[in-house]
């Protein structure tokens, strides 16, 4: 059998792939095949770190923060990617996985906090590392985070999880002869004006030179099919 292409590695999820085709909230069968490819992965030997969103949950909370103060909106949105971690966390408990919930807001009643040191030794020791409450600041989106968290634990790559198999010319859904790319490089990327993720996450990235492979989340193997280094979905890379 062929070694993973990959020693560690940080998986950012967003939270609108726990809804699966519900209008929002955790589709107990769609976290549970998530949960089923990260049981591949962990199984390699691979060490996995995981920044999740909120979206799902905060999408059925949006209409009444209309109007409302934005750094309060993001702490709410912080709160909700705290909600998803326990439950995947739960979910992977379930199936023999051991991970561990480390938020960057303090509710130590709750979840234990982020702390870098800590957070190593948990993914030296195999466990899978579930961060939460994005960076811990408002106006600062998960895909800052995922940035940030893979950079502080020295991952080799960003997986970033989307509904869509890599990075197209222009959008899939609307435009029926945009193509994939296999890669392309960050600069490539800003000349094109391509939304891989936000500027800040993006600038993050390109300057420690880590680099991003977006793929389809919904797609099975996947992501098994990334560690093991085989053609899939689209890297981002300086």
């Amino acid at each position: 059998m062929s070694k993973p292409a990959y020693k560690r590695v940080l998986l950012k999820l967003s939270g609108e792939a726990l809804m699966g085709d519900d209008p929002y909230g955790i589709n107990r069968g769609t976290i549970e095949r998530m949960v089923a490819d990260v049981a591949e992965v962990a199984s390699l030997g691979v060490e996995l770190a995981i920044v999740i969103g909120g979206g799902n949950i905060f999408r059925g909370v949006a209409p009444g923060a209309q109007g409302m103060d934005r750094a309060t909106a993001d702490y709410m949105g912080m709160l909700a990617t705290v909600m998803n971690a326990l439950a995947l966390g739960d979910a992977m408990r379930h199936v023999g996985i051991v991970a561990r919930v480390m938020s960057a807001i303090a509710i130590e009643q709750v979840v234990e906090p982020y702390v870098r040191p800590k957070a190593l030794q948990y993914l030296e020791e195999g466990k899978v590392v579930i961060f939460a409450a994005g960076t811990g600041n408002p106006f600062f989106t998960t895909d800052t985070a995922a940035a940030l968290r893979g950079s502080e634990i020295s991952a080799e790559i960003v997986l970033k999880a989307t509904k869509v198999d890599g990075v197209y010319t222009a959008d899939p859904k609307k435009d029926p002869n945009a193509t994939r790319f296999d890669s392309i490089t960050f600069d490539e990327a800003i000349a094109k004006h391509l939304q891989v993720m936000d500027a800040t996450a993006f600038a993050l990235c390109r300057d420690q030179k880590l680099p991003i492979k977006v793929f389809s989340i919904i797609k099975p193997g996947a992501l098994k099919r990334i560690i093991m280094g085989e053609d899939e979905g689209t890297l981002v890379h300086v």
